[in-house]
């Protein structure tokens, strides 16, 4: 069973959520303002599956220019997806959980790509715990498409600070690792 937090008291949430400008549960992928770039990951361990008001009052607390909106939580309060939009950044993200089976059988291979990279950048960081994280976040990024600018402007607007920040945020409240897996990049560490 899915909740829609909506329909709770606003004064269970650290801040207020904002008004909703379009249908609750619709994908970013769905707007028509917005362009997919690609898809970030965040792995911890399932069992550290944060609160979705945590994840509200972590990522609201980050810039007050960011808008949350579509929060939804499981049957317990936890997170299952959020969309933070980014305007000034001209970026939204799309933060959708996934745990179980599918994480731990895709961790063989971004093991073998983040090699490389986790050595370099956080050597201390013990890739083995990849193979036992059974939760993921998958953050969608997105690009705002302006119809002013030509197809390479819009490019150069897109400012990817606010991914960063996101992930690095998501990473620390899961104790976890924020990973690019096309590059086979690892962002961030907090285990």
């Amino acid at each position: 069973m899915k909740l829609d937090l909506h329909s709770l008291h606003a004064s269970s949430f650290p801040i207020p959520l904002p008004a909703i400008p379009y249908p609750l549960s619709m994908s970013t992928f769905e707007n028509k303002s917005y362009r997919w770039r690609e898809t970030y990951f965040v792995l911890f361990d399932a069992k550290k599956r944060p609160k979705l008001s945590s994840v509200v009052k972590a990522i609201g607390a980050l810039n007050s220019r960011y808008e949350l909106v579509d929060p939804l939580a499981d049957d317990k309060g936890r997170i299952e997806t959020l969309t933070v939009i980014s305007a000034d950044d001209y970026a939204a993200m799309d933060i959708c959980y996934i745990e179980g089976e599918e994480v731990l059988e895709q961790a063989p291979d971004l093991v073998k790509d983040l090699k490389k990279s986790a050595a370099e950048a956080f050597p201390d960081f013990p890739l083995s715990n990849i193979l036992t994280y059974d939760g993921r976040f998958d953050v969608l990024h997105f690009e705002r498409i302006d119809e002013e600018f030509a197809e390479e402007e819009a490019d150069e607007m897109l400012d990817p600070s606010a991914l960063l920040i996101v992930l690095e945020a998501l990473a620390k409240l899961t104790r976890g690792v924020a990973v690019d897996p096309q590059s086979g990049t690892v962002l961030n560490y907090e285990g």
